[in-house]
C-alpha cells in the first residue's frame, strides 16, 4: 500500500468514527499556524525536478525558497484520543537569480525571478497518546492533502542556438494530491486555549513541462514545515 493510500485509511477511518462519535464527545477548536517551510534538499529531490535542474545553469541555492508560512485549521476531537482536522494553508517565496557563467555583452548581470507558491487544503487525523485532558499533549499523525501551486520562471534568458538574450514568462500551475505527515505538542493554558509546537511534512509533486519551455519536466513540492500553534476551544 502507497504512503498517500495509508494516509487516506487513516483520515477515513477517522472521520467514520467521528461520524458515529456522540456530539457531547465531539469538542471543537480552531488552530492558528505560523511556521517556516523548507523544501527538501537537492539529495532528496525527485528525479526530473525543475529546480534542482536550475541549479545547474544559474547561480542561487535552494534554500532561498524556504519561507513563511501561515495557516488555519478547524479541529474535532472525536473521543479521548483522536482529533479530525480540516485546514488551510500559504506559503509563497520569490528567488533572485543569475546565469552562474554568463553575462550581457556590456557586462551586466542576465537576470531572473523564480516564484513558488503552494496553498494546500488539508484533511489530517492525529492521535494523543496520554489523552486530551492532560494539560500537556504530545501527538502524532497523518492526512492527505490538496495542493494548489503556481512556480514561474521570469526575466531574462539566453536563446544557447543563437546566443541571444530575450526577456520572457514561463509559468506552470496546478493541483495536485499529496501525503501529509506531522507530529507536535501542545500545552493548555486555561480550559479554552491552547499554545504548541507542529512539524509537518508534505510529500507531493507537480508537472510544470519541458514543452512549456522549462527545463524539467517536473516540480517537487515536498518539504517541512515548523509551526508555532494557537489553539481556541468552541
Amino acid at each position: 500500500m502507497s504512503r498517500r493510500s495509508v494516509c487516506t485509511v487513516v483520515v477515513v477511518a477517522a472521520l467514520s468514527v467521528w461520524l458515529g462519535t456522540p456530539a457531547w464527545a465531539q469538542q471543537s477548536s480552531v488552530s492558528l499556524t505560523l511556521g517556516y517551510f523548507a523544501v527538501r534538499g537537492e539529495d532528496t529531490r525527485i528525479s526530473g525536478d525543475v529546480i534542482t535542474e536550475n541549479l545547474g545553469l544559474f547561480a542561487f541555492g535552494l534554500d532561498q525558497f524556504n519561507n513563511t508560512s501561515v495557516g488555519a485549521e478547524w479541529l474535532v476531537g472525536i473521543g479521548e484520543y483522536v482529533e479530525a482536522g480540516l485546514g488551510v494553508g500559504f506559503y509563497q517565496q520569490t528567488v533572485l537569480s543569475v546565469y552562474d557563467d554568463f553575462v550581457n555583452v556590456d557586462g551586466t548581470e542576465i537576470a531572473q525571478d523564480f516564484k513558488l507558491r503552494v496553498t494546500p487544503v488539508t484533511a489530517t487525523a492525529r492521535f494523543f497518546p496520554f489523552g486530551q485532558r492532560s494539560a500537556i499533549q504530545p501527538y502524532a499523525g497523518a492526512g492527505v492533502g490538496f495542493f494548489n501551486w503556481r512556480y514561474s520562471e521570469v526575466g531574462e534568458f539566453i536563446d544557447f542556438n543563437t546566443f541571444d538574450v530575450f526577456r520572457d514568462r514561463f509559468v506552470a500551475e496546478g493541483n495536485d494530491v499529496g501525503a501529509v505527515y506531522l507530529g507536535g505538542v501542545r500545552v493548555l493554558v486555561g480550559s479554552r486555549y491552547g499554545v504548541g509546537v507542529e512539524v509537518r511534512y508534505q510529500d507531493v509533486q507537480g508537472v510544470v513541462g519541458i514543452d512549456q519551455g522549462f527545463l524539467d519536466e517536473r516540480i517537487d513540492l515536498g518539504g517541512l514545515t515548523t509551526s508555532f500553534t494557537f489553539n481556541m476551544r468552541f
